[in-house]
């Protein structure tokens, strides 16, 4: 005898069937940050292990251990809280707090003392990451060797609303971070073709850097995008397409690429003369 089997909303024995409908991530009209939580996740290059994604105040993004510590555990200068999908510096006065992956990476050196359950963690994440590697699963990316830099910078600076950035990769190779309809990342450039562009200048860098440093007033090649309206600034600051420049239903897949720039952290990237123009083409008769 061939069991029928059931066309209804129940199992063959009149149990309900359950049935999980997938549910849309979206992005709260009150969140400071636009960033969907399925983007926030990632691996750390170094060691393989989860890291979780966060702008800071300043929009930086910073790497947080994914769970979270017993705040007696963790030194005062590495404690993190989240409010509002931004990371900050400092405990919020609970019991818990997270910790930059830095400091727990044993690929790492850390940078500030840890007591014996840091360490215990970091010698956990060691072992795991030495499985990783053993079994396949993890190659740990090796560091580039040091090289003069390139005649052309392949992170120009660009001055945004009057503030200069490290851009995350060349101007034409930009991507927009908004999610498409098939939640993927944009393919689209920022770099628009139909919208003005922005103008190579030299800048002089003594008054970018640290108050307390006197630094040397080098003029460098920045992409200034001040003449732009304060739309279109904007609309690079957030890294966005032209299309999904005013889609506030758009979450953004991933965080901005941009840098504050800083002329003592940043000193490989500084070019003293502007960028040469393509040599016009000629027709040979």
């Amino acid at each position: 005898m061939r069991p029928t089997p059931s066309t209804s909303g129940c199992h063959w024995d009149g149990s309900p069937r359950n049935t999980r409908h997938p549910r849309p991530l979206r992005v709260a009209a009150t969140s400071p940050s636009r960033l969907l939580r399925a983007g926030h996740s990632g691996r750390c290059r170094n060691c393989g292990h989860r890291i979780d994604l966060y702008p800071r105040t300043d929009q930086r993004p910073i790497a947080l251990h994914p769970a979270e510590l017993a705040t007696a555990h963790v030194p005062e200068p590495c404690r993190w809280h989240l409010s509002g999908g931004i990371a900050h510096p400092h405990g919020d006065g609970s019991a818990w707090c997270r910790i930059p992956h830095t400091i727990l990476c044993p690929a790492r050196t850390p940078t500030c003392p840890l007591g014996p359950h840091l360490q215990a963690a970091r010698r956990q994440l060691a072992v795991r990451t030495r499985r990783l590697i053993d079994t396949g699963a993890f190659t740990p990316t090796s560091p580039p060797a040091s090289s003069p830099p390139a005649a052309d910078s392949a992170h120009p600076i660009v001055q945004i609303l009057l503030v200069c950035y490290l851009a995350p990769g060349p101007l034409a190779a930009i991507r927009c971070v908004a999610q498409t309809r098939h939640r993927h990342r944009c393919p689209q450039p920022v770099q628009a073709p139909e919208r003005p562009a922005g103008r190579w200048r030299l800048l002089p860098t003594g008054g970018l850097g640290h108050d307390q440093l006197a630094l040397p007033d080098t003029l460098m090649a920045v992409y200034d995008l001040s003449h732009l309206p304060a739309t279109e600034q904007q609309r690079w600051r957030t890294q966005h397409c032209p299309a999904h420049a005013t889609a506030d239903s758009a979450p953004d897949l991933t965080l901005v690429g941009w840098q504050v720039f800083d002329p003592l952290l940043h000193a490989a990237h500084i070019r003293t003369r502007l960028p040469h123009p393509p040599a016009p083409h000629r027709n040979r008769g």
